[in-house]
């Protein structure tokens, strides 16, 4: 039997919603899998703020350093808009990025053939989508300093500096190259190097690390050029890597391909110490309590983890093979499937996945 600790961060809006299926989902597997998951709960963003004052408590920072993984549900919602930037919910979501040097966010795009129809484009452009998107996490204009608003002669100024250093830019580009390694060994390196100083070093830095992998094809494309082709072709990418505010951009973009951000995960990773995974999606205030959500994009977030964290393998491919299964039966939530025949809650999906869940010696 093995022992894991995962820290749990239910966040804001419908995340506390989408992380009660996802633990229910773990407690799943540690019974199929004769695993132990201890999880402990912790604070961050709106709901930290109103209960510490802080979006980032010193205790759910020291719990996420001792645990091997962190599942997070969502940050942020009108109610916070009017605080200062510091004790903004998101500033809860950076600073444990930054904290834990969660440089490295993975966000996979699929598009499961059971809803190929959810997709705003036509199928034949979209029908068989699988890219993964590598955007450095803790670097960029989001952490550029300095950041200042002023008055100037034609009224107030504000200024956000973009900025990476050769490390920064070498260490995601590595991760983009060995991950495009293991899949189909082609790499898309996005840039604006016609234009920003701090490109043209990510593409120079990008061309000295291909001699490492010749087994890689890079290519190197503009970030404009990229959000057409992906409307256009998206089969042409495997993975693509770029910096954090072109990687946060065209990773939503990206998710409607899949026809909802409720159906994507991602995972962010460090050289050492627990990764954390969580839904793209935001916290969805609307809908919040009203047991809408969509739950398989936090349900596929414990899939990464499982992968990425625990390297449990088999573990990992049970959750996703039950996800596909659930859907190939026709179920669905409301943002996938508003004129389906099975729209379910949040917490019917979550159950209808559970059901789906096999152990290896009951697939067998």
């Amino acid at each position: 039997m093995s022992y894991y600790k995962i820290a749990i961060l239910p966040g804001d809006g419908i995340g506390p919603e989408v992380i009660k299926e996802a633990v229910l989902i773990l407690e799943e597997v540690a019974k199929h899998f004769h695993h132990t998951f201890e999880m402990k709960y912790g604070l961050i963003g709106g709901v930290a703020v109103d209960k510490t004052g802080t979006p980032l408590p010193t205790e759910t920072v020291e719990l996420c350093k001792n645990s091997d993984a962190i599942l997070l549900g969502a940050v942020g919602g009108p109610k916070w808009d009017q605080e200062l930037s510091h004790r903004r919910p998101e500033a809860g979501l950076l600073g444990i990025r930054k904290t834990l040097n969660l440089y490295a966010n993975l966000r996979p795009v699929t598009l499961f053939d059971a809803l190929l129809h959810t997709s705003p484009l036509k199928s034949e452009n979209v029908i068989g989508t699988d890219v993964l998107i590598v955007r450095e996490l803790t670097g960029g204009i989001y952490f550029g300093t300095p950041r200042e608003r002023k008055n100037g002669e034609n009224g107030q100024e504000a200024i956000d500096t973009l900025r990476y250093s050769e490390k920064e830019i070498e260490r995601i580009l590595r991760q983009g190259f060995q991950i495009a390694q293991g899949r189909k060994k082609k790499l898309t390196s996005v840039d604006k190097a016609n234009v920003l100083e701090s490109s043209r070093l990510w593409r120079e830095v990008a061309d000295r690390l291909s001699y490492d992998y010749p087994d890689v094809k890079l290519e190197h494309m503009l970030v404009d050029n990229v959000a057409m082709q992906l409307i256009r072709n998206p089969r042409q990418f495997d993975v693509i890597v770029t910096e954090n505010m072109f990687g946060d951009i065209l990773s939503d973009e990206a998710s409607m391909l899949t026809g909802s951000l409720g159906m994507l995960p991602s995972a962010s990773l460090s050289d050492t110490g627990p990764g954390l995974y969580e839904p793209i999606h935001g916290s969805a205030p609307d809908i919040a309590g009203k047991d809408k959500a969509n739950p398989l994009a936090t349900i596929l977030s414990v899939a990464m983890l499982l992968r990425h964290s625990l390297r449990l393998e088999n573990e990992a491919d049970s959750i996703e093979n039950a996800v596909k299964k659930t859907l190939e039966a026709g179920y669905r939530t409301g943002d996938i499937g508003f004129d389906w025949e099975r729209v379910l809650t949040t917490t019917q999906m979550g159950t209808m996945v559970r059901s789906y869940l096999k152990s290896p010696v009951q697939n067998g």
